[in-house]
């Protein structure tokens, strides 16, 4: 009995050596290797594998880039046509690249998809230059509003996530970025989903193929350097719920993907049993939509359709409405875009209207369309005269915001 109980006892020790022996070995085989996923409303981690771990952003950095950007374009320094000289040391920056030259001019509306798109290092130097005058000086300020953010184990040395040992970053920061990015700047989450775009004629296509594979991926990046191995940043929304992934150190794209799918669907599930167990503590807040068209997508598509009635909300007090509803089928439109949920295209709209605070007459409507076979919800603010209409689309224009003037039918 005892040699039997002494038998099993060494058996079971086996099995856990074997078991660490297994564990450390798959460190040892990827020790670049962190992952992150949480609620980006509630704010909580649903899983974490070496969060906090010192990692490589690789081009992951543009995300800080794109951030600052969108901050400059907010304040009224820059606008979607201000451009950007490109200098000698911008059009030296290695593949990937959009072949810039010293003297070019870029404009800030070719400049965002070719960071999310083409991830062009050159492009990310010629913004670090028009925001901060070098590089270098542009990598102390994106490490200053990181800190500002809480990113507290963040340093960035140049725009572009090009190799530099003293740019390291966590998994955990890059999420918080990522939420930070679409809750500061929802009006320009839409360029994140951008799978081409078209410079000097010639066309690039996205990395990121999670938007094309994943339902309900609707944006984010991708990045690589060799230090860093293949690393990736999600947003996905189910059912209302909307999670955020950081994969950092895939070693290969492939693997990479298959890996952020598998802990967006194990999210999701877990977001799904909270949900069951505690309906209240877990409904979706309110507070985080994002948009996924462009006015521009949209319009180049759009045919005859078949129109549901429109839902119209009145807008808050610094936003006059009037007493008697319209309905958008007459007179002068400013277009927003369209969206795939309703509530994303009413929080475009009312971001617009507070936009437009002093502007008189004017209501936020939401109609149903079907544009190339899909169900969108086009936002609006209706009721205006056409005077008013171009007035308020060229301010919304000055300060980044994509719209349409639109004289609605009946008119």
């Amino acid at each position: 009995m005892f040699a039997v109980r002494n038998a099993g006892k060494a058996g079971f020790l086996f099995l856990a050596v074997l078991l660490l022996y297994s564990l450390f070995n798959q460190a040892q085989a990827n020790p670049r290797y962190a992952s992150i996923v949480l609620d980006a409303d509630s704010g909580e981690v649903l899983h974490a594998s070496n969060a906090d771990a010192t990692r490589y952003p690789a081009s992951l950095t543009k995300m800080m880039t794109l951030y600052m950007l969108f901050e400059s374009m907010e304040k009224g320094l820059m606008t979607l046509d201000t451009a950007m000289p490109v200098s000698a040391h911008a059009a030296s920056m290695p593949q990937t690249n959009i072949s810039l030259k010293a003297g070019d001019r870029l404009k800030v509306r070719d400049a965002i998809p070719a960071l999310i798109v083409r991830s062009a290092n050159d492009v990310a130097s010629v913004v670090a230059e028009a925001l901060g005058g070098t590089e270098r000086a542009f990598g102390a300020m994106m490490t200053e509003k990181a800190k500002a953010m809480k990113m507290t184990s963040t340093t960035f040395r140049n725009a572009s996530g090009l190799p530099d040992a003293g740019q390291t970053t966590t998994a955990r920061d890059l999420a918080i970025l990522s939420v930070r990015l679409m809750k500061d700047f929802p009006q320009y989450y839409h360029y994140f989903s951008t799978q081409s775009f078209t410079y000097k004629g010639r066309t690039y296509t996205s990395h990121n193929r999670m938007i094309r594979n994943y339902a309900g991926v609707d944006g984010m990046k991708t990045g690589y350097i060799r230090a860093s191995g293949f690393n990736v940043a999600t947003s996905a929304v189910k059912d209302g719920r909307r999670l955020i992934g950081v994969v950092m150190g895939g070693q290969t794209a492939q693997s990479r993907d298959a890996h952020m799918a598998s802990l967006l669907d194990r999210g999701f599930e877990r977001t799904t049993q909270l949900a069951k167990a505690s309906p209240e503590a877990a409904k979706p807040a309110a507070n985080l939509v994002v948009s996924t068209d462009t006015v521009r997508q949209v319009v180049r598509q759009e045919q005859p359709v078949t129109r549901a009635p429109a839902v119209l909300q009145r807008t808050s007090q610094t936003f006059p409405v009037e007493q008697t509803m319209v309905t958008d089928e007459l007179g002068w439109a400013v277009q927003i875009g369209s969206f795939r949920v309703p509530e994303q295209a009413r929080e475009r709209a009312s971001d617009a209207a507070r936009r437009l605070a002093d502007v008189e007459l004017a209501q936020i409507a939401v109609s149903e369309v079907e544009i190339s076979n899909r169900k969108l919800f086009r936002a609006r603010l209706v009721g205006l005269q056409e005077g008013q209409a171009k007035s308020a689309c060229q301010r919304l224009s000055r300060q980044g915001m994509d719209c349409l003037v639109v004289r609605l039918s009946g008119s």
